[in-house]
């Protein structure tokens, strides 16, 4: 990963390929670029005109906006990067924090095959330099782990690798922070643990499913368990049928790759609350017997979005030392369709000992989560939170860079809410209408695992609430949209897998560890 360090040097003697600088978008008789607060020595070495230069280059610091120009002599540097910001703020030095994430995401993505940049962007606080830090390593992460293979066609006296694609930018080099301020570092160090992490979800994600399938993705957090001190406990098959597991077993019994449960406990001896996190770990979705139309198949390796962003959360706490104990349970398994699967029509006794009629294979998070939101209530959690791409429903309605927050307790799902949008993960509070149970009555078993048609996503809301333990708050996120992008890049958001809610779950988990959970 790309690796990030704190300067006490001046950007004019900064010896980088790049330096990178803010402009805002001025209005009124300030109309046009405004450079920020950190560009000062780069705007000095151009004779104090780098905003009039940079104007009759066309820029004008709209958000995303970037602009590149030979550098100053007065430079070591030999490139000069600016990069839109959006509007000047109302306050002097009051940029947005997630403004300042994009804008360095959108100069490292630039930057790539780049040794080195220096960012002098807005950094006069501890936020703000966390913000810089976090946007500038996001931006810099690339999967290119099955790309630049040996040829064994070319000739013999060629190279044997292909040279494959540019490297990600290697250093981000943060100037105008306190390298000696203790704020500062503890702020740069959850940066750079938290991207780790967010990146290796990314991976996950990314990951073909003849790669990765519910046997590896365990055995990748059995061993990232024994690197941070998390206890992992790997349920196989066999325990998956001594326990009555009959949710997840029934959706991976059409494949050959067995599903597995994983559960993570970072445990902390002063923590006073435990935070429980579930995630949908489905590593291909084909629909099963309910097979998916052509064209829908193609990004079924991201069905397990919700399981790495779990995965990539546990290690974060564990990382980061919180006063929090957090346990992840990794929901896994792959939906294929077989002489061995579930049918539309078959009934499935859930762990709970609850029977559901599947009428619909493709409606199989839901069942796999049962069984892992009722195994988690059992230990008694302060609080559980799942994380699933359950639903296109919910992409219908939010889009596809907003998820949906749904919960038992209108407190917990406001809180969750507002940490999501202080972290700058787009979400929206959604609504659990008790009308829509109705419409999961079977007359053949306890509840059938469709419903309504309009409403999907709060159907499959209601549908997991029924196997939350009594008195536990809970709360559902959907990132079915904003888990895989599969457009152009855009500020620090990749091509590919995204990490979404990985973020909010590690500001949760450190909101609980201050006696704060909502």
């Amino acid at each position: 990963m790309t690796a990030l360090t704190l300067s006490t040097a001046g950007a004019a003697t900064l010896r980088a390929d790049a330096l990178v600088v803010g402009v805002a978008k001025g209005a009124g008789s300030k109309s046009g670029p405004v450079l920020a607060p950190g560009s000062e020595a780069v705007d000095k070495a151009f004779g104090g005109k780098l905003a009039d230069v940079l104007a009759t280059l066309g820029a004008t610091g709209a958000e995303g906006e970037l602009t590149k120009l030979p550098a100053a002599s007065g430079l070591k540097a030999p490139l000069v990067v600016a990069v839109g910001l959006g509007p000047v703020p109302d306050k002097e030095d009051a940029y947005d924090a997630e403004a300042l994430r994009r804008a360095a995401g959108t100069a490292a993505r630039a930057l790539t095959g780049s040794k080195k940049a220096g960012f002098a962007l807005p950094a006069g606080s501890v936020e703000d330099a966390a913000a810089v830090a976090e946007g500038a390593l996001l931006g810099s992460y690339a999967f290119t782990a099955y790309q630049g293979g040996e040829n064994k066609l070319a000739p013999k006296d060629a190279k044997s690798k292909d040279s494959g694609p540019k490297q990600p930018l290697a250093e981000v080099t943060l100037l105008g922070a306190k390298p000696r301020d203790k704020g500062y570092k503890a702020a740069v160090d959850r940066a750079l643990a938290l991207v780790e992490e967010i990146n290796r979800a990314r991976d996950l994600i990314n990951t073909p499913p003849n790669d990765l399938y519910p046997e590896s993705f365990a055995a990748v957090a059995t061993a990232a368990g024994k690197e941070h001190g998390i206890k992992v406990q790997v349920l196989d098959e066999k325990a998956l049928v001594k326990g009555g597991f009959g949710g997840i077993l029934g959706v991976g019994q059409g494949s050959a790759n067995g599903p597995r449960l994983v559960k993570l406990a970072y445990t902390h001896p002063k923590a006073e609350k435990t935070l429980a996190l579930v995630g949908k770990g489905i590593t291909y979705d084909s629909g099963g017997i309910s097979l998916k139309p052509a064209g829908h198949n193609e990004t079924m390796k991201c069905d397990m979005s919700g399981a790495a962003a779990v995965f990539a959360a546990v290690v974060t706490a564990a990382r980061l030392g919180l006063k929090v104990n957090v346990t992840g349970w990794l929901a896994l398994a792959e939906n294929m369709p077989s002489g061995n699967a579930t049918r539309p029509g078959d009934v499935l006794r859930m762990y709970s000992g609850k029977t559901v009629e599947v009428l619909n294979t493709d409606a199989e998070g839901r069942l796999v989560l049962g069984d892992a939101l009722t195994r988690a209530s059992e230990e008694k959690p302060d609080a559980i939170v799942d994380v699933a791409t359950l639903t296109g429903a919910m992409v219908l309605a939010l889009g596809n860079r907003t998820f949906g927050i749904m919960a038992n307790d209108d407190a917990f799902r406001t809180s969750i809410h507002e940490i999501a949008e202080e972290v700058g993960e787009a979400s929206w509070p959604m609504p659990l209408p008790a009308d829509l149970r109705k419409g999961m009555d079977s007359p053949t078993a306890d509840i059938a695992n469709m419903g309504e048609r309009m409403g999907g996503g709060l159907v499959a809301g209601l549908f997991l609430k029924e196997f939350v333990g009594e008195g536990i708050a809970w709360a559902h996120l959907d990132i079915a949209g904003p888990a895989f992008h599969e457009g152009a890049p855009y500020g620090y958001t990749p091509k590919g897998g995204t990490g979404s809610a990985v973020r909010t779950l590690v500001r949760l988990a450190e909101r609980t560890a201050d006696g704060d959970l909502g």
